[in-house]
């Protein structure tokens, strides 16, 4: 066995399991986030939400899934055909393979590289064309309107997340996501964790993270009282729920940036209790009940009022925290409290 294992064959074996372990734990916490986003809806405004399909309605996400397999894909006399059928497929795709370099336990990564922030970056970046060539591919005013708001403001938000991010990599001294969450290890359990060295980024990271994924209150590339649905507005069935679960694997992926970042990931928040896997799990749900939360309370935001907070409030703050994160962590301010890279050598 461990001779199948070393061989070219057994170390292709073993790493598409790992990837089919991956892909299986993001589809199976899909069906779940959708029903407790449906759920945490619902208590919001005092109903009852899914609770007919399975025990609880916990299949009710299964049900709507195989409701949109089942129906007919229509596509437009007007579109580009690949484009169309391109365009959701894209997406898709982009906010898995993003998976590919979030560790969720020391050692639990399919690719523990040393860039990767980078990656993550340049894959999100992407993500944006599945949207564009959606909005663009339907031939229609509608989804062409929401797929350029799309553009503008995840490449907007996307400037403030990568600010804010600098400084967690000046303070740590690496771009990989297990150096990061091993240098928020230590005696005081959750008062090491980088929340708060960078305790304002946190709040900025949140909300840039809800505008980067077209989240309530920032979905205006998919306003329904004046854009109908946006960018997918001519799309159905399987098509329509390849953008809708690339969107829920999208707020995912922030949700275990955030705990990465700046929550310790499998760290333990109490000295003493063993580190794991159910903690990293547990903090992505809890984040995740944060975004279904905002998108319950928080009335929408106007366009203007959008892309305002984003160049005029957010840039110059992440910018500003930036160039003090770098004079900190150069002179130790604190005995070296914003310079982990400096604790650890």
């Amino acid at each position: 066995m461990v001779e199948f294992l070393n061989s070219p064959l057994g170390t292709g074996v073993l790493i598409l399991a790992q990837v089919l372990g991956v892909v299986a734990f993001v589809m199976i916490s899909l069906l779940f986030l959708v029903y407790g986003d449906r759920k945490i809806w619902a208590a919001v405004q005092m109903r009852r939400g899914p609770n007919v399909v399975g025990v609880f309605g916990l299949l009710q996400s299964v049900a709507d899934a195989l409701k949109y397999v089942v129906k007919e894909v229509v596509i437009p006399a007007g579109a580009d055909r690949a484009v169309f059928i391109l365009a959701p497929l894209t997406s898709f795709v982009l906010a898995m393979i993003a998976w590919a370099v979030i560790p969720f336990n020391e050692g639990w990564v399919l690719s523990d590289i040393n860039v990767a922030i980078l990656y993550v970056f340049a894959v999100s970046s992407l993500e944006v064309y599945g949207v564009i060539m959606g909005g663009w591919a339907s031939n229609s005013k509608y989804p062409f309107l929401g797929s350029l708001r799309s553009a503008a403001q995840m490449i907007s938000y996307e400037v403030s997340l990568g600010l804010i991010i600098i400084g967690v990599i000046i303070s740590t001294g690496s771009m990989n996501f297990s150096a990061i969450v091993e240098a928020q290890r230590g005696d005081f359990g959750l008062f090491n964790w980088y929340w708060l060295p960078h305790f304002p980024m946190v709040f900025l990271f949140f909300i840039s993270a809800l505008a980067e994924t077209n989240r309530p209150p920032f979905d205006l590339p998919e306003a329904e009282s004046e854009l109908v649905a946006g960018y997918q507005v001519e799309y159905s069935a399987t098509p329509f729920l390849l953008f809708m679960a690339g969107e829920y694997i999208a707020i995912f992926l922030m949700c275990a940036l955030t705990s990465l970042l700046f929550f310790g990931g499998w760290l333990s928040p109490i000295p003493g209790i063993p580190d794991g896997v159910l903690w990293m799990v547990g903090k992505m749900a809890f984040f995740f009940f944060l975004f279904a939360m905002v998108k319950a309370i928080v009335p929408r935001y106007r366009y203007d009022q959008l892309m305002r907070l984003g160049w005029k409030v957010f840039l110059p703050m992440s910018l500003g925290w930036v160039v003090f994160i770098a004079f900190a962590a150069k002179f130790e301010w604190l005995g070296g409290f914003w310079a982990r890279w400096a604790i650890g050598g």
